[in-house]
């Protein structure tokens, strides 16, 4: 047991307990004592004479406890088991975007399962249990970054697939302090404490990508499209949408948003744009103050992955071809390698002191000519696809960044729902697909 991370550490403290209960220390701050400062309190038992061997600790009469201690080993017994099961078999997770919509809905909660893809030991041991990356209710960091130790990955029952629901750290540290405008105040959060998303898996280590016209292709076949795909349109009205029309067809306010008025020849026009499944669009043209409705076919101007000069024409709609690296990948570095795989290298495989000088790569001092990836990396794309922050803009997602995959949804709640209809009932315990 003693071998087995994260695991050794309780089963450590269970032999230290009964060591303590053999020598007559059974008190809360004697135990907690052993366990926070042990090279301080053991040292202290020996030199204290009247301390004596009782025998073992199975041998011992059990001794009658306060309700105070009670509960106080309870809660403790909670928090570990929970730690234990949150670290080795599922978490929680909830949906808090509408990235993933119809597969996903904002307000769903589901469970992620660990044990699919095999558990990561902990890369920051010294951690409040049961918190990520800030306590709760406040800003105050959770964690310590005083020990940071190698990251390694349990036996699993599957590799992660095309198609899968992943939820993983992601890599970029501006999508970890997404909202915060000044760089200066931004966290670098260690690994395994990264801002957890969920998206499915479009490609694994290997593949090569390609985006046209809005569909995605994987090794030159398109890939099949989520039920009820979503796509942006453009819509201009006489006057404003009723959100109660658009909850009547089974929409809601994460569906649309109003751009203003944005031309000077319709004046009292309003435009919005939307996000509707293709069986939506008649229901919204049927609307009497609907004037046209037209899919989007330009992306937003955001900078995209890998932000080189080679791929400037790409856009969220037309990208790549992309080649995905994988352990073992070999590619020749030159500019054109570089400015695509460059910061991968750089950030994700681990390595020390490594340098990008233009047509370069220096990694520990010499200049290497050809590299080969050292881990697996996936292409995560949100099923509501034109409104999704995804692997187009943030790049590849390394394999020791995977946390788990999405198993089930076990409530589900609209926030733009009523009282009665606040919770989605059909979405109970189902499966995520």
């Amino acid at each position: 047991m003693l071998f087995i991370p994260v695991v050794n550490v309780f089963y450590g403290i269970g032999v230290q307990v009964d060591l303590l209960r053999s020598f007559g220390k059974e008190k809360f701050y004697q135990i907690a004592a052993s366990i926070l400062v042990p090279f301080i309190y053991f040292p202290l038992i020996g030199l204290d004479k009247k301390v004596k061997y009782l025998g073992k600790t199975s041998e011992l009469p059990v001794g009658k406890k306060s309700v105070a201690r009670e509960w106080a080993d309870a809660i403790v017994f909670a928090v570990v088991a929970a730690t234990l099961i949150r670290w080795l078999i599922m978490e929680a997770y909830t949906i808090p975007t509408p990235s993933m919509e119809n597969s996903l809905l904002v307000g769903d909660f589901l469970f992620v399962s660990k044990f699919h893809y095999g558990t990561r030991t902990p890369r920051t041991p010294l951690q409040i249990p049961l918190t990520h990356q800030k306590i709760w209710f406040t800003e105050i960091p959770s964690y310590l970054k005083w020990v940071q130790l190698p990251s390694y990955r349990l036996p699993g029952i599957t590799k992660v697939k095309n198609g899968d629901v992943v939820v993983f750290n992601v890599p970029r540290i501006d999508e970890n302090n997404y909202g915060n405008y000044d760089k200066s105040s931004w966290v670098d959060y260690p690994v395994d404490l990264k801002t957890n998303y969920i998206k499915r898996c479009v490609g694994i280590g290997g593949d090569v990508l390609e985006i046209k016209n809005k569909e995605v292709f994987i090794n030159g076949k398109a890939v099949e499209a989520a039920p009820e795909q979503r796509f942006e349109y453009r819509v201009v009205a006489k006057d404003k949408i009723n959100p109660r029309n658009i909850e009547n067809m089974g929409l809601d306010g994460d569906d649309f948003r109003e751009l203003g008025f944005q031309d000077a020849s319709n004046p009292g026009y309003y435009y919005y744009h939307m996000y509707l499944p293709s069986h939506k669009v008649a229901e919204i043209k049927s609307l009497p103050y609907i004037v046209s409705i037209e899919v989007e076919s330009q992306g937003a101007e955001t900078e995209r992955f890998p932000f080189s000069k080679y791929t400037s024409s790409w856009t969220g709609f037309n990208y790549g071809p992309l080649t995905i690296p994988k352990e073992g990948m070999k590619i020749q570095i030159n500019d054109s390698t570089l400015s695509i795989y460059g910061t991968t290298i750089r950030d994700y495989e681990d390595l020390k002191d490594v340098k990008l000088d233009s047509n370069k790569l220096v990694i520990a001092g010499k200049e290497v000519t050809e590299y080969t990836f050292r881990q697996d990396y996936y292409w995560m794309m949100g099923d509501n696809r034109d409104n999704s922050l995804d692997s187009r803009y943030w790049g590849f997602v390394p394999g020791d960044h995977i946390v788990g995959k999405g198993f089930f949804i076990w409530l589900s709640l609209d926030k733009y729902g009523t009282f009665f209809d606040k919770i989605r009932w059909k979405r109970f315990f189902k499966l995520i697909e």
